[in-house]
């Protein structure tokens, strides 16, 4: 089970790295704090202090268009916000 699915890489958590040394990803349903926390540590190698989640249901959307009207749903995902260790940091852009 692949734990980690992507980083989050917005001004919000830009700012939230650099004000507390926190950094954001959206992660597989099931895992669990404990989870993400050594995964984290294992991809990166940093000292992983605190695990925030939280879980986004998805949402119906539906728009006009010239052949009627289109029905949807954004994906269900959940998010977690790693904070690390005093001094380490992640930087998501140096295998680009």
């Amino acid at each position: 089970m692949n734990i980690l699915i992507k980083p989050v890489v917005t001004e919000k958590m830009t700012d939230l790295s650099e004000k507390l040394n926190a950094y954001g990803f959206i992660v597989d349903r099931k895992a669990n704090k404990i989870q993400i926390k050594k995964a984290v540590e294992e991809l990166y190698g940093v000292t992983v202090e605190r695990v925030n989640t939280m879980r986004y249901s998805g949402k119906e959307r539906s728009r006009y268009t010239r052949s009627g009207i289109l029905h949807g749903k954004t994906s269900t995902y959940k998010k977690a916000i790693v904070t690390l260790a005093e001094g380490e940091t992640i930087d998501f852009y140096s295998n680009i």
